[in-house]
Order: structure tokens, then sequence, then C-alpha cells
């Protein structure tokens, strides 16, 4: 059965991490002190207590009269000493008779002869002391006013504890703080503030949490808004295929030709290719690992796309890399197309390594692509204001980029001599 005292206030300590961090901070500290009072205890209170002890004996000697003096003179000095420092006192001579004492200690008169320490007799703290010169004294501090020993500890803990607890208090609740943030920019996020961001305080592992937390935020952020903007272009791109197809199923009901179901064909043909082009950029979006990785020689690989183009050569050699043979096969169509299409032939294709990476330039004869479209070309779906009338949906160069990236490496467009620009491919080479 829970304790109703855990059932009603444990989900609130649960909830707030920092009550559990500052109460484990409180609870080591207390076990701390514990732990040094015990070790005192045990190893270093009796021979401090004997140093201290010792001493006393001795300045006590000589605060007394000496052996020879009377028993008056004796009595007197005990009557001053225990008024003076409210104690009650008994002093013996060598032979365990007494001599002088103040007060009414109740002890029996020879168990602490010859002793030096710290004694408790019924109930009480009584200190011994042996004097050098034969004599012992016998202390009763069990009257003396004052607050006892045990609340005067507590009341050192209390204080140590209060004084412990202020200042880890805000260390605590910096720290649970930044968590909360967190928390706040996690919930934000799932509820679909894809722009929530959190603070990046210090240097410690909840700000490099901080870190990969805005890291993540940024990824999920680009993926979904690549994802919209793809499914708007698709959405688009779709609708003129399909309106082709639409309308040639009409006229072939009331007309059937040969010609328009060849059509249809190259139409139904046309929209398979733009729908696996588009199943292809997602998932090279949402960075799904390949499906095959193995040794591809790039050099056999750029040899038979050439063969399958007019008007296109190769020249160069590089090393192995791994990869995606069917992907690396379908960079390679997207580039010679590209080019073929956009450009004036011949095509060629350079192949060179350095440093472990492999660089592949895909040039063509035409003016090339302009400064303010080199990295446009690289959007999905886009197209030049001077290339609408040429067959493609835009998603040729940007399979590219995306198929390097899936393979380390990137794809960009850079300028050559003779005022042309190439674009470039950068793999890793093997290992």
């Amino acid at each position: 059965m829970i304790h109703p005292f855990r059932k009603l206030f444990a989900p609130f300590l649960m909830r707030r991490l920092y009550l559990q961090i500052y109460g484990v901070m409180l609870a080591s500290l207390l076990l701390v002190v514990i732990l040094s009072a015990l070790l005192w205890e045990v190893y270093g209170r009796d021979r401090v207590n004997r140093d201290v002890l010792d001493s006393i004996s001795r300045f006590v000697a000589l605060t007394l009269p000496p052996p020879g003096a009377s028993i008056a003179t004796q009595q007197a000095t005990i009557e001053r000493l225990g008024q003076d420092l409210e104690l009650e006192l008994k002093m013996f001579d060598a032979s365990g008779r007494l001599i002088a004492k103040w007060g009414d200690p109740d002890m029996p008169d020879d168990r602490f002869h010859g002793q030096t320490g710290w004694f408790r007799a019924h109930g009480g703290p009584v200190v011994a002391l042996s004097l050098p010169d034969g004599r012992w004294l016998v202390a009763d501090a069990e009257r003396r006013p004052g607050a006892a020993p045990v609340v005067n500890l507590l009341a050192a803990l209390a204080l140590i504890g209060l004084c412990v607890g202020v200042g880890v208090y805000p260390v605590a609740r910096r720290l649970t703080k930044r968590l909360e943030q967190l928390q706040e920019g996690v919930e934000r996020i799932g509820a679909g503030d894809l722009k929530a961001r959190v603070d990046v305080k210090g240097l410690d592992e909840v700000s490099q949490l901080a870190r990969s937390f805005n890291a993540s935020a940024d990824k999920i952020d680009k993926l979904v808004s690549a994802h919209r903007l793809l499914l708007a272009n698709a959405s688009h791109e779709l609708r003129t295929p399909l309106a082709r197809i639409k309308l040639g199923l009409e006229m072939e009901q009331d007309r059937p030709s040969e010609e328009r179901q060849q059509a249809l064909k190259q139409d139904i043909a046309d929209l398979n290719a733009l729908i696996e082009e588009i199943l292809m950029m997602s998932r090279l979006d949402a960075a799904m690992p390949l499906d095959s990785r193995e040794p591809v020689d790039l050099l056999a690989l750029i040899a038979e796309e050439c063969a399958r183009f007019e008007g296109c050569s190769f020249s160069g050699t590089a090393p192995e890399i791994e990869g995606d043979p069917r992907l690396l096969h379908r960079m390679l169509a997207n580039l010679l197309e590209n080019g073929l299409k956009h450009g004036i032939q011949p095509v060629t294709v350079t192949l060179s390594s350095s440093a472990n990476v492999v660089t592949l330039d895909v040039c063509d004869q035409g003016p090339g692509i302009s400064m303010a479209e080199r990295e446009t070309v690289f959007q999905p779906f886009y197209r030049g204001p001077d290339r609408q009338n040429i067959d493609g949906y835009g998603l040729g160069l940007p399979l590219v980029r995306k198929i390097a990236q899936a393979h380390g490496g990137w794809a960009d467009v850079v300028a050559v001599t003779g005022g042309k620009t190439s674009v470039r491919v950068t793999l890793p080479s093997s290992p």
C-alpha cells in the first residue's frame, strides 16, 4: 500500500528534476558530515582530547597551590575555580584522599583515580585530570548552563544545511531550467512549430544536448520543407501527362488510332519516369541507407552510359569507389541527358582522382550555366526561363546532387576554360 504522503507528493517531486538534484546534494552533504563525525569519534577525538587535557592539567597545576599548601588554601582555590568556571569540582591527593571540593559531584571518589580523559558518570559528562604533582581533579559539567551537545550539533548541521542549500539551489535550478527549455522546444516541434529552437548556454552536456536538438530541428525543418515543395511541384507536374492521357483516352473511344495509342504509351512511360524520380528524390531526402554498397568501377559505368548516347566521349581513370551501382548509373545518365538536352554536343566526361577523392566532370560545348543559376539548377523542378519548352521536369541535376550526397560526395557547377561550365561530382574513393 502506498503511503498517503508519497501518493500526494511523489508525482510532483518526480516532475521537478531540480528538487531531486537539490535533495541529492543535501543528502550527500549530510552523509559527508555524519561520516566525518564518525571518523572523528573513532580516530581523532581520543588523541586530540588526550593532548588537550594533558595541556590543561599542566595549566591547572600552575593555577592550584602546591601540594604542601594547607587544606583551607586548596579548598579556597577549588571554590574560586568552581564558581568562575561554573563547574562542580573534586580534588584528590596522590593517595586518593579527598582534599577539596566545590558543589556535590555525584561520583565515587576513587573511580577516576590517576586517569585523564572524558567520561560519563550517572548520565553526565565528567572530565578527570591527573596533575603532574600526583594530585588529580574531577569536574562534573552536567549542571553547567548552556545548550546540550546534541542540540549544538543539530544547530550546526542545520546552519550548514541552510548555507549549502542557499548556494546549491541556484545551480540545480539553472541546470534544470535549461532542461525545461529543451522540453518546451520538443513540445513546440511536436505541435508543428518546426522553427522552434532553444538557447545554447555553457559548454557542458546540457549545452551539447541543446546544440544537437537545434541541429536535429534544422534537419527536420529542411526535410519537411523539401517534401512540401516536392509535393507541390509534383502535383503541378503530374497534371500535364495525366491531362494528355485523359484526353487521349476520350479521343481513342471515338476514333481509335495507332498513332494516338503510341502517344498514350509514351505519356504513360513519361508519367512512370516522373513518379519514379519523385519517389527516388523523396527517399534520398529522407537520408535512408543505400540498398547496396559494393565496389564500383566508375570508369566502366561511364563507358556503358556513354555507349547509350550519341555525341558523348570520356577520358581519364580513377580507383574504385563504394556505392550503389543502380544509383550511380542513374546519376551518370542524368548528367549525360542534361548535357545533351540543354547544351551542345559533344558532351565530354573526364574522370580523375586525388587525395582519396574521385572527381567526375561533365562538360558540353554550349554557353554554360550563368552564375545566378549555378545553385538554383539543383533545386527540384527548376527550369531556366529559356528552357521551358525542353522536355523534362527539372529533377535531373537535383537527383545528381542527392545521389552524390548519399555516397558522401557533392555536386556543383564550376567554370572551365573557354567561358563554359562543367557539372562536377566529387565522390570518396574506396579506403
